[in-house]
């Protein structure tokens, strides 16, 4: 037996384990976290105020009752608008004694002039009480924070802020503003900067629960489609997180990093080994707080986080360019269509107008008035606009010199489309069918929701780029439908085939995506006009893309115009506006052969 072999592998497996064993206990060191001097009273550094106050008088979640504090630091000015953050669960994050200490870890970092003066609002959830000891109170913690929409948000603003303003001097600055939480008060807190980017540019999420407990999981993917919003984000979660029937907490947090990454927001992910708690989050809130505010004043802008610019709907959107208005004043604008040389004409259905925006400067005129209540309209490639006149209950056609012809009568339609070959096609909203008059003016239902399919209520009626086919809307379901052309004109094939994202329905109304108006690049991408914005789908029928609302406004229309038709025009009831894009729309008739879509 060689026993210098022997000795010269025991020893090696000796010093192997040895050392693995040391780096173990290293790591298990560097895990234990501690709360450091940012976290503790330091002598010298003025210290703010807290006051405790009670709130149910909520008309947003009637009849809860909740707590909530004001943490003002020393160095408030009245005269000063001040920053500041608002703090899901308050009672745990205002405890100067706890995992948190908020309260001191602001003191410190304003001493330091780290962060901005700052004015903390901790906010509890809310608790609507029993009337008898024997029966249990209803928590409302998950009915508030794990929701979509904006109904939390608009408690946070329209009440508590609303309250707190009056007073203490609070910033309107979204970038004078920061959000944070943990667990689902994490989610609470991103959802609140996400629906209102224009009140808060700052989140800081602890161990965020963006699985799904009611729908949060949906951000991950919402994310990489959306717009991207100005928002900066600092997120924690630990490898040991929860992992239960609603989902991986670790994993849902590093996919929504991969998701905040890849759209191109400033965000960061500190990944710890602790599970379910405040251990890390607390450890590191001070560092959090630093990278929240660094470079403050400077604002926070969309996509400041990503240079490689990899966000799909970078390949739509023109950089620098955003949503313009270019008309307001309307009771109901809707009715989008282009004529051959790129001009917008759209309708006031409430007033019976059509409008004329010029492809030239842009100018808006009056075009027709008395309309007949017009509704939709379309432009064959002749340059004859049909309009589809609800109140008349009829399809007419203006000729480029102005004369009125009459095409169908006693139908309410809609709107209106026209193939290449010049057949009509028109929605009758109300009974859920739509209409092909041929070019011997004879009329017929070509889909009829009670007997074709499932169409809940179909509105916007647009031939394809290529005129294969029409798409049809429906405003009260997720999908919008596509047919093909028989070679009579009529409709084959009928497939829900555009799969919409779909709004919160508390924060919206009803569950639907809302869809109206529908137009088309020259790539063969379709542009819904959508609660949720407009939502850009490629030729497999797939969302790439969502393009934020340009208002508060529900968008009822879109359509492509301009000289170099890059310019998309969006009706949006009381306004109209525009936004210059990459991408090209098609001008009327043109039957464009269309590449092969990656599949």
């Amino acid at each position: 037996m060689n026993t210098g072999a022997y000795f010269g592998q025991y020893y090696g497996l000796m010093y192997r384990f040895l050392a693995a064993a040391l780096f173990s206990l290293l790591i298990l060191q560097a895990d234990n976290y501690v709360l450091g001097p940012d976290s503790q009273v330091q002598p010298g550094v003025p210290q703010g105020t807290i006051k405790k106050f009670s709130w149910n008088q909520s008309a947003i979640y009637p009849g809860t009752t909740r707590d909530f504090w004001v943490y003002v630091p020393a160095q408030y000015d009245a005269t000063k608008p001040a920053c500041v953050m608002v703090f899901q669960d308050g009672a745990g994050f205002v405890k100067p004694d706890g995992s948190w200490r908020v309260p001191v870890v602001l003191d410190n970092l304003i001493a330091q002039k780290a962060i901005p003066v700052t004015i903390g609002v901790f906010i509890d959830p809310g608790v609507y009480p029993s009337t008898s000891p024997k029966q249990q109170d209803r928590f409302n913690r998950s009915y508030e924070y794990d929701a979509l929409g904006d109904r939390y948000a608009r408690f946070v603003l329209n009440e508590i802020l609303a309250e707190v303003s009056k007073t203490y001097n609070l910033s309107p600055n979204p970038d004078d503003r920061a959000i944070a939480g943990s667990s689902s008060g994490a989610i609470a807190a991103f959802t609140v900067a996400w629906e209102h980017p224009e009140a808060f540019h700052r989140v800081l999420s602890f161990i965020g629960s963006y699985t799904n407990l009611r729908g949060g999981d949906a951000y991950i993917d919402l994310i990489r489609k959306m717009e991207p919003k100005p928002l900066r984000i600092f997120m924690q979660d630990g490898s040991n997180d929860v992992d239960i029937y609603a989902g991986s907490w670790f994993m849902a947090n590093q996919a929504m990093a991969k998701s905040l990454s890849y759209a191109g927001y400033d965000s960061k992910l500190e990944i710890g080994t602790e599970g379910h708690n405040a251990k890390h989050g607390g450890a590191i809130l001070p560092d959090a707080m630093r990278w929240l505010w660094r470079d403050y004043p400077q604002p926070i802008a969309a996509g400041s986080g990503n240079k490689q610019d990899r966000h799909f709907i970078t390949e739509i959107l023109d950089p620098g360019q955003d949503w313009q208005a270019v008309g307001q004043g309307y009771d109901y604008a809707e009715g989008a269509a282009t004529d051959p040389q790129g001009n917008v004409y759209f309708c006031d259905s409430a007033l019976s107008r059509i409008y004329k925006i010029s492809a030239v400067d842009g100018q808006i005129s009056l075009f027709k008035d008395s309309t007949g209540g017009t509704t939709g309209l379309t432009f064959s490639n002749s340059g004859i606009l049909y309009t589809a006149e609800a109140g008349r209950r009829r399809v007419a056609g203006y000729l480029p010199n102005g004369q009125l012809t009459v095409r169908s009568l006693n139908l309410q339609a809609n709107d209106v489309a026209i193939s290449a070959v010049g057949n009509i096609y028109f929605s009758e909203s109300p009974r859920g069918r739509v209409w092909m008059i041929d070019g011997a003016n004879e009329k017929r239902v070509v889909f009829d929701a009670s007997k074709d399919g499932n169409i809940g209520l179909p509105y916007c009626v647009r031939v394809l780029p290529d005129d294969s086919g029409l798409v049809v809307t429906d405003q009260d379901s997720r999908a919008s439908w596509s047919f093909r052309f028989a070679n009579d004109g009529t409709l084959l094939a009928g497939e829900p085939f555009f799969h919409l994202e779909m709004p919160d329905e508390f924060a919206h109304g009803p569950l639907r995506s809302g869809a109206r108006g529908v137009t088309f690049d020259d790539q063969g991408y379709s542009y819904f006009a959508t609660k949720l914005g407009v939502q850009i789908c490629d030729q497999p029928g797939r969302v790439v893309g969502i393009v934020r609302l340009p208002g508060k406004e529900e968008l009822t229309d879109l359509a492509f115009g301009g000289p170099d038709m890059q310019t998309l025009y969006a009706t949006a009831v009381g306004k109209v506006y525009k936004r210059h894009l990459r991408r090209r729309g098609i001008r009327p008739g043109q039957a464009l052969a269309l590449p092969k879509p990656q599949l």
